[in-house]
């Protein structure tokens, strides 16, 4: 199924305004800061954040100018933050090309985020309403305490579910969060409503990183076998957590603490991710994804009114879920 053209169908003219508004902010006539923002233009995603926001100013009323420059503020912010993060992961790609830092340097990836940063300032401020303003400052604060929240995870050697869902819930979940707060705020929409779009954000930025972590524990297309990157990194994510918890295996709960103090090897993470898989890891992050998902459907059955609307939000829950990447 073509989920994404479902996803696009009742927003089409107006994702083509915010692409026009969003390539004008990322773009500047200095040479090397030009040539870096082109490179991160020449990486765009699918703008899943930027379609929720559209799709949720539809559903309580209209995409207006207010919508637009909101959704760029955030998707600019969310940009940002993945430059500062690559930085901070000393990663060398980002979406199968070449991180910002890997062609140029940290130094040049730190400016370039924090232009996109002040960028994102600015066209919030265009929105004029101070609310919006608000959710998008308190959006970058918890982001960067979920990054940090996460680093400071790594030497906890507790394998916890609860921080887990804790980390999860202010790295990404609060993006999808916000994208529905802003959609339905800018529309307009009762305070009632903007909760009802919050929760329904929030659960689904939660299945969005779950189906983000079980993609570690199976074959990439580069290296032809599980990418593991997570656990190369410290992570320890929801499939792996559920196991060890299940099943109290002394030697793989040793595995656990090497990847948390950083001394895990290749061949031990490919123990780990074998063992997740054969006492029901990736089956419960499956499950916990379904649970999520009813949730979700009983937001859209209850708070949209619109047929295409519906089908477009189902498809957006679904392609979530079912993604390949």
């Amino acid at each position: 199924m073509d989920y994404l053209s479902l996803i696009r169908k009742p927003i089409e003219a107006e994702l083509a305004d915010f692409n026009a508004l969003f390539g004008s902010s990322m773009t500047h006539t200095d040479g090397m800061l030009a040539q870096a923002l082109d490179h991160i233009r020449q990486k765009a995603g699918k703008r899943m954040r930027p379609m929720l926001i559209l799709l949720m100013a539809r559903n309580y009323g209209e995409a207006t100018k207010v919508t637009q420059h909101a959704a760029v503020g955030l998707e600019l912010l969310h940009t940002a933050s993945l430059v500062h993060d690559d930085v901070v992961d000393e990663s060398g790609e980002r979406r199968g090309q070449a991180s910002l830092n890997a062609t140029y340097n940290n130094k040049v990836a730190v400016l370039v985020g924090d232009y996109l940063l002040s960028t994102a300032l600015l066209n919030v401020s265009l929105t004029g309403n101070l609310t919006i303003v608000r959710y998008l400052s308190e959006l970058g604060r918890t982001l960067a305490s979920g990054e940090i929240l996460q680093l400071s995870n790594i030497s906890n050697q507790d394998i916890s579910e609860e921080v887990y869902y804790r980390v999860i819930s202010q790295k990404t979940a609060a993006l999808f969060e916000a994208c529905c707060a802003i959609g339905a705020l800018s529309a307009g929409a009762a305070e009632a409503d903007i909760e009802a779009a919050k929760r329904f954000g929030s659960t689904l930025g939660m299945i969005f990183q779950i189906r983000d972590d079980i993609f570690d524990y199976f074959p990439s297309a580069d290296i032809g076998k599980p990418t593991g990157n997570d656990m190369a990194e410290g992570k320890l994510t929801l499939p792996v957590i559920y196991a060890l918890n299940s099943v109290g295996d002394e030697a793989m709960l040793a595995l656990a603490r090497k990847v948390k103090d950083g001394t895990v090897t290749p061949d031990e993470i490919a123990l780990l991710v074998d063992f997740t898989k054969k006492n029901g890891g990736i089956e419960y992050a499956e499950g916990r994804m379904e649970q999520m998902r009813r949730r979700c459907m009983d937001f859209i059955g209850a708070s949209v009114a619109s047929p295409e609307l519906r089908s477009a939000l189902t498809a957006y829950v679904d392609f979530v879920i079912r993604r390949s990447n």
